[in-house]
């Protein structure tokens, strides 16, 4: 059985892997009861391991700016790339490795006492991230007033729940600086945004940010012809009324005096085989900024498409059957541009780098056009914007790999390293073609 002295010794990597091995038998033998405190144990556990993360990333973070420091970099790009390490060793997007970085700076240097709930696995990492978020806008003083009012009393703490933590920061921090409120909703307004990700059943989830006049003006909008239209013997629940008129205005560029409108014209990239385009087989196909969708309703979408004249192009692109990757492409230019990066976004889909999958924004070099890295299908790969402004910080490098597919190593300044493959393309056995352009590539 598993044995750590924890009272005399920190544990070491070979010990949390040990204990996380002796973990898989924590349910044996157990009755009920004792299977509640072991889910009470564990939870405990998980905050506590939690807890221990934010204090290894606040002196990670330290120790990196003072190697950066040392080599030389900017004081403005010292930092850069630390939140992208400590996103791939948890296995999490890079957008979530900010906000771990974050939140371990503020817990080891302004928040002792959430600091302490935390490590003690009194409250989970969100709670703690509530305090922290909802205490930003105020000064070190009075930040660390909030936090010792809520965090102070553990028992308290622990009892609170999310909602009521949340009301009770906000409350706090608007009671000590109400200036600072104002500020606060200023600076959330101007982070308005409209995000889209994949949902379950081939569906799409669109989200936007407003502020409160203008999302409760959309709404009421929304919400006033689904009334209209079901006071009118319309059989769609309010729910679809609503997303419906919000999908036919959005793609519309306005009506004409008879009440008809005209579509917006797009052009959506999508790749399928050709007997799944033609009905032979009931494979899958791929479309650009979502991810894998049934043949029959690419099908359903083009004999739609085709029956309200909308124009269609032709393009084509051919991979390899045996493994789905794309052939290459070359350019002499110094950018990625044209049919090369549209060859770069396709192969790629979405950024990258492992665990990121955020849309793509920059296309890059591998190995840098300055040290004698070429435009070339091998050398580039699609990353976020994020991604490739860390893989510029100091001590980070990359180079193409041999695999079945497009294949990257990333060499953090740890000495860790990560490969990603580009995914699979190929959908049928006949192997898989992107239609592009009505040009045929090969390597």
């Amino acid at each position: 059985m598993f044995e750590l002295g924890i009272e005399t010794q920190a544990p070491s990597v070979d010990d949390v892997h040990a204990m996380a091995a002796a973990l898989t038998r924590a349910g044996e033998a157990l009755d009920d009861p004792a299977r509640i405190d072991m889910l009470r144990a564990l939870e405990v556990l998980a905050c506590a391991a939690r807890g221990a993360q934010a204090g290894i990333t606040a002196d990670f973070d330290r120790s990196q700016r003072a190697e950066q420091q040392q080599a030389g970099v900017p004081g403005e790009r010292l930092g850069q790339g630390v939140a992208a390490q400590v996103a791939l060793a948890r296995r999490e997007s890079p957008h979530r490795g900010q906000i771990h970085v974050g939140l371990a700076k503020v817990l080891a240097e302004e928040m002792p006492h959430t600091r302490t709930a935390l490590a003690a696995g009194r409250i989970t990492e969100w709670k703690a991230t509530v305090l922290a978020r909802e205490t930003a806008c105020l000064s070190r003083a009075d930040r660390a007033e909030v936090d010792r009012q809520l965090a102070g009393d553990l028992d308290a703490l622990e009892a609170m729940g999310d909602r009521q933590l949340y009301g009770r920061a906000r409350a706090l921090a608007d009671q000590l600086d109400p200036v600072a409120a104002v500020e606060r909703r200023r600076r959330a307004e101007a982070d308005r945004r409209v995000t889209q990700r994949p949902a379950p059943d081939t569906m799409t989830q669109l989200t936007t940010l407003l502020p409160v006049k203008d999302g409760v003006a959309v709404w009421a909008v929304l919400s006033r012809e689904a009334d209209r239209q079901r006071s009118m013997g319309d059989t769609r629940s309010r729910g679809q009324i609503m997303a419906d008129t919000l999908v036919a205005r959005v793609l519309s560029s306005g009506a004409s005096a008879e009440g008809s409108s005209t579509p917006a014209r797009l052009m959506i990239n999508v790749a399928v085989a050709d007997s799944v385009l033609l009905g032979d087989d009931h494979g899958v196909g791929w479309v650009e900024h979502y991810g894998p969708v049934p043949g029959d309703l690419l099908r359903e979408w083009i004999a739609a498409n085709a029956e309200e004249g909308v124009d269609q192009w032709v393009r084509r692109l051919y991979v390899t059957p045996q493994t789905g990757e794309l052939v290459a492409m070359d350019s002499k230019a110094r950018r990625f541009e044209g049919k090369l990066a549209e060859f770069l976004r396709l192969r790629d889909q979405t950024c990258s780098t492992q665990y990121c999958e955020a849309p793509v924004r920059h296309l890059d070099h591998i190995k840098d056009h300055a040290h004698g890295g070429s435009t070339t299908a091998r050398n580039g790969q699609a990353l976020c914007e994020y991604c490739n402004y860390a893989k510029q910080a100091h001590g980070w490098s990359a180079r193409p790999r041999p695999g079945p597919r497009h294949t990257v190593e990333t060499t953090t300044p740890t000495g860790h390293t990560y490969t990603n493959m580009a995914p699979a393309l190929s959908v049928a056995e006949r192997g898989l073609r992107i239609l592009l352009d009505g040009y045929v590539l090969s390597s």
